[in-house]
């Protein structure tokens, strides 16, 4: 079966400096992938660029299609969605108004269907319904990162990317984040989730990948790297207990 995502040879530099160099991975439909590794690593990098932010070379394929030239904007309309890492909320408007623009280019197609998908965002995430005339600015960094989830699944994404979602929050928190996307893969939503934080993202994940220093050096199922030696002491912080003696 066709990968709904395949990228070979993605390569991005920042001048002289290659931050990211032949990359190679694929995510395929309903699938959860993740990428971990260090902070620096190019992990925001090839997000960047695999939603034609970027300038890079190498290859991406989306639906068995050519996308490496594609403009962001047409990305989206074709079902892919970035959640970045700051996740870049309209502070001044309210959390109905952030979950309206998710939808954009669903209503400039006079789409009927976006007020079931409002139903559904605050079906998951409760709190925002309570707080849906609430200036994002003034939300709780948990509750910040359910509606730039939210506003994400307003553009109904056959592919959603998530750039370091638990980052600066409470173990509680995350433990909810993850909880959701989880269960997002459940809706037939395939995911490729980059994530400092390796024991919740290979929990959640279908299969992984490691990039350091710009290039994938392992990947396997998440149920392989979780019990691998290297993952171990890099990323979990577990010595086996051979070495704890």
């Amino acid at each position: 079966m066709t990968p709904l995502l395949q990228v070979r040879g993605l390569s991005v530099a920042y001048g002289m400096v290659e931050a990211v160099h032949q990359a190679e991975l694929e995510v395929e439909e309903s699938k959860i992938v993740t990428v971990i590794g260090p902070n620096g690593a190019g992990k925001t990098t090839m997000l960047a660029a695999l939603m034609g932010m970027l300038p890079m070379h190498g290859s991406i394929r989306y639906l068995g299609k050519e996308m490496t030239h594609v403009e962001p904007e047409q990305r989206v309309g074709r079902g892919l969605c970035l959640v970045p890492e700051r996740r870049e909320l309209f502070a001044a408007m309210t959390v109905e108004d952030n979950l309206v623009l998710g939808a954009f280019h669903r209503y400039r197609k006079r789409d009927k269907t976006i007020a079931d998908d409002f139903e559904k965002v605050y079906q998951l995430f409760p709190r925002l319904k309570e707080r849906y005339k609430q200036l994002a600015g003034t939300l709780s960094g948990g509750e910040r990162q359910m509606l730039a989830l939210g506003r994400a699944l307003m553009s109904r994404p056959r592919l959603l990317m998530l750039d370091e979602p638990s980052l600066g929050l409470a173990p509680l928190i995350v433990r909810d984040i993850f909880r959701i996307i989880s269960s997002l893969r459940e809706t037939g939503v395939s995911i490729l989730l980059v994530e400092q934080n390796a024991r919740a993202a290979l929990q959640v994940a279908d299969y992984g990948y490691v990039l350091e220093t710009g290039e994938i050096v392992l990947e396997g199922p998440s149920v392989d790297l979780v019990s691998n030696p290297r993952v171990i002491e890099s990323y979990l912080g577990l010595v086996s207990g051979k070495d704890s003696e």
